[in-house]
Formats: C-alpha cells, sequence, structure tokens
C-alpha cells in the first residue's frame, strides 16, 4: 500500500500534536527578516490540509499539491467551507508543473525527505525554482541525519479512542534511507480494521540540499535552527531552509 493511503483518514487524529500555527508563523519569522510579502503560495506536499488552511485563512492564494489523493480529499473537505478556496493539485514534486508562477512555496513536515532518490531531490528542487516568480522565497524543513539514524530499532506508539498505531524505525547506512512500517487498527463501527504501510525517508545532509538549492539557481540560501532564527545546533533534530530567486534586472 502506498504512504498515506489507509493513514490519511486517521493522520489529524494521530500527529494532533503538531503545531501548525507555529509552522506558518515560523516561516512569517524568515519572511519578514527578509522584508517579503508574497500574495501567491504553493503548499507542496500538503497532505491534509492543516497549513494550507492556515494560508488560505491569512489571506494567501494557495495552490496545494500533494501527491496522495487520499490526502487531497482530507485536504479539499477542510478547507470546503472557506470563502478564499485553495486549488488542489494531485503531483509529485519532481514532475511539479503550475499553470502560474507563485511569489512563495513552503514544504513543511520533512516531506522532501519522502523523496529517495537524490536525483529526483534535486529535480523537485529544479520544479520549485521553475514555479516561483522572480523574487520568490522556498520554505522547508527536513529531518536530519542524526534524527532518522537514531531512529532504528525503536518501536513507536500512537493511539486514540478509534486509532491504534505501531510503527517500527529501521535505518539502512548503506542506501541511507529510514525505513518505518505502520500497523494501523482503525474503529470501523463495531470491528477494528487493520492495515499496513510502509514510510521511507532518506536522510539529506544541510550540505547536500544546499548543493541543490544552488545547483538549481536559488541564491541567499540559509538554514536555521527548528523554529528559530539562528543557525542549527549540535543533535539538531529538524532544520529549516530559505531560498530565494533572483529578480529580472
Amino acid at each position: 500500500m502506498n504512504a498515506y493511503g489507509a493513514l490519511a483518514a486517521s493522520y489529524d487524529r494521530l500527529t494532533n500534536d503538531v503545531d501548525y500555527e507555529a509552522v506558518i508563523g515560523f516561516a512569517h519569522e524568515i519572511l519578514a527578516q527578509e522584508g517579503l510579502q508574497p500574495r501567491t503560495v504553493a503548499d507542496l506536499a500538503c497532505g491534509t490540509g492543516s497549513t494550507t488552511r492556515i494560508l488560505a485563512q491569512r489571506g494567501y492564494q494557495v495552490v496545494a499539491v500533494d501527491l496522495s489523493e487520499e490526502m487531497l480529499i482530507q485536504a479539499y473537505d477542510k478547507c470546503a467551507d472557506l470563502d478564499n478556496q485553495p486549488a488542489f493539485i494531485h503531483q509529485s514534486l519532481q514532475e511539479l508543473k503550475l499553470l502560474r508562477g507563485v511569489d512563495m512555496a513552503v514544504c513543511f513536515l520533512d516531506s522532501l525527505d519522502y523523496i529517495l532518490n537524490p536525483d529526483d531531490c534535486k529535480e523537485a528542487i529544479r520544479r520549485v525554482y521553475k514555479a516561483l516568480n522572480p523574487g520568490g522565497i522556498f520554505i522547508f524543513d527536513v529531518n536530519t541525519p542524526e534524527k532518522l539514524q537514531a531512529m532504528d530499532g525503536q518501536v513507536f506508539l500512537d493511539e486514540d479512542d478509534d486509532v491504534y498505531c505501531v510503527w517500527r524505525g529501521e535505518f539502512d547506512s548503506k542506501t541511507n534511507i529510514c525505513s518505518y512500517g505502520m500497523d494501523l487498527f482503525q474503529r470501523q463501527g463495531e470491528v477494528w480494521q487493520r492495515s499496513f504501510e510502509e514510510h521511507q525517508e532518506y536522510a539529506y545532509s544541510a550540505q547536500q540540499l544546499k548543493s541543490f538549492l544552488k545547483q538549481a539557481g536559488f541564491t541567499s540560501v540559509r538554514v536555521y535552527a527548528d523554529g528559530v532564527l539562528c543557525d542549527p545546533r549540535e543533535g539538531e533534530q529538524r532544520i529549516y531552509f530559505k531560498a530565494r530567486k533572483g529578480k529580472i534586472k
């Protein structure tokens, strides 16, 4: 089963500890530091649309992109009551092609890590660059290699009244990929339905991603600690990037 197939319906309940307002708030701190006020935004790998909804509520014209049809359905439903309706596109990031340029692209919650082939990741970043208007900004985060390596052999449990999820991490140093198998039990009336998904993330280094960004044409590349406008600290679990597309002279 594809990642986020069966999980899509229960994703929000299992990630209710994620502070999406804080994620968008940190992006706004970066924008303020850059002196930018974008109007159009591409929410890449938008998932169930939590960040999409916040961005639309804040007045942005949003186009939300995701590879999972199941997650896009959740995102569409989540935003259905908004007056400022986002547009939704079913695409992989390495095949990203927007009808119009945007002022900002964001990609949160380590979504780039799900691109397991570095060449595909490089192509996705090139596509983001092409999708941005001149002077546009790309903001994203990834899990650090240290975090993904430390997941090897770990077992985690998430549950609420209607969902029970057990996942086990395994890091392969040869492929540089962290895999975690998820046994998911979801209540369906009086019975529980069991499904299994395997999620995988590639452990990209900051240097590797900076190289991809610069090769795509981005300038003013900066790496931040998790939610803080300073350089990453030793043992950082998540890091943020910002990169700018130069203006036409």
